[in-house]
């Protein structure tokens, strides 16, 4: 079936399908069942285990005990992927994933949800997000690029088992999958606890399927490829620069996963935002200062290309192969964010999402 889809129009095109499927999964999921790092961060800052904590850690059980359940049974490979054999840097994730994590209280709202956001009439998304990714480009390959590379290289770790936390700790994929399936059924538990209607509780589940979608599909199309084929998942900042560059920058847009993801995930967003009736135009305003959100998108921008990928490509495409520069982000983009919020609002109560 690959083999015949790649023959016919091209692995570019094969692989662009693949992300357009997966990023209508991933929007629709992720609009529905409100999936938000920020909205966690706020939550556990404020003192509060709640229905945002619950529907993150839903997402991210699901991510990692479903990719690790396809390693454990052959289905899928991942050691070469880019999060796992190539050199990675610590201290970009240290300080990358700080600065993500800041951006994130600023602009109310990680890459990806500024994404969906965008998809469902919120004009403050679309300001932040286009923002966040001229910073990205800048920082990969502009004028910003020199002092990435810098505080990358302050810390380096090496691809292979010493990225590999499985490995480092010598434990099997079996056993991952199995632990997190339990802290999955906790999470759903404890989400119903705190009257997580059903459905948003399982569209969470479903945004970290998508993950492991997205590892599924580009590893099989690799398999049967003729040229390399990089096996990836779902991350938003590099791929929202390549998409951006594309059309402002070349008459033919070269395809490939991220290119057909981002469209994707604001199809599958929109989609849902019109079916449940949630499409509402939303501005810039006295409670909603622009300055805020710009500043947060400059950090954003720039933090994710240092740590090497943004809330859900680090966090969830990257936790879920156990890379260790990809939880060492995550981590930091947590620590980053609750802090942020308890210097911003001083009477540490939750904000609304």
């Amino acid at each position: 079936m690959l083999e015949t889809l790649i023959e016919r129009f091209g692995d570019g095109a094969v692989l662009a399908m693949a992300g357009a499927v997966v990023g209508v999964f991933f929007g629709a999921t992720a609009q529905h069942s409100r999936f938000c790092l920020r909205a966690a961060s706020v939550e556990v800052s404020g003192g509060v285990f709640g229905p945002r904590l619950y529907i993150w850690l839903i997402a991210f059980t699901a991510a990692v005990a479903s990719v690790q359940g396809l390693i454990a049974t052959g289905f899928l490979d991942v050691s070469s992927s880019r999060q796992l054999a190539t050199t990675g840097s610590l201290s970009g994730a240290i300080i990358g994933g700080l600065m993500f994590g800041v951006g994130m209280i600023l602009a109310r709202g990680c890459a990806s949800r500024l994404l969906v956001l965008s998809a469902t009439g919120n004009l403050r998304a679309i300001v932040t997000g286009l923002v966040l990714t001229l910073v990205a480009q800048a920082s990969l390959r502009g004028v910003l690029a020199p002092a990435r590379e810098s505080l990358a290289s302050i810390w380096l770790v090496e691809g292979g088992e010493t990225r590999d936390m499985l490995a480092q700790m010598g434990l099997t994929s079996g056993f991952a999958a199995v632990l997190a399936g339990i802290a999955l059924v906790g999470s759903l538990a404890m989400a119903g606890r705190n009257q997580v209607p059903l459905s948003r509780a399982i569209a969470a589940a479903g945004v970290g399927f998508a993950v492991a979608l997205g590892w599924v599909f580009t590893y099989a199309i690799a398999q049967v490829s003729f040229e390399v084929i990089p096996i990836a998942s779902i991350t938003f900042t590099g791929p929202s620069t390549d998409t951006l560059m594309g059309f402002v920058d070349n008459t033919s847009l070269p395809l490939g996963f991220g290119v057909g993801l981002v469209p994707g995930v604001f199809a599958g967003a929109g989609l849902m935002a019109l079916a449940t009736r949630e499409f509402k135009i939303e501005r810039f305003g006295p409670e909603t200062p622009m300055e805020r959100y710009l500043i947060g998108a400059v950090l954003m921008g720039f933090g994710s290309m240092l740590a090497g990928g943004c809330a859900v490509g680090a966090g969830m495409s990257g936790g879920s192969v156990f890379a260790l520069t990809a939880w060492v982000a995550v981590f930091s983009m947590w620590i980053g964010a609750m802090v942020t919020h308890r210097l911003l609002f001083l009477n540490w109560s939750v904000r609304p999402a």
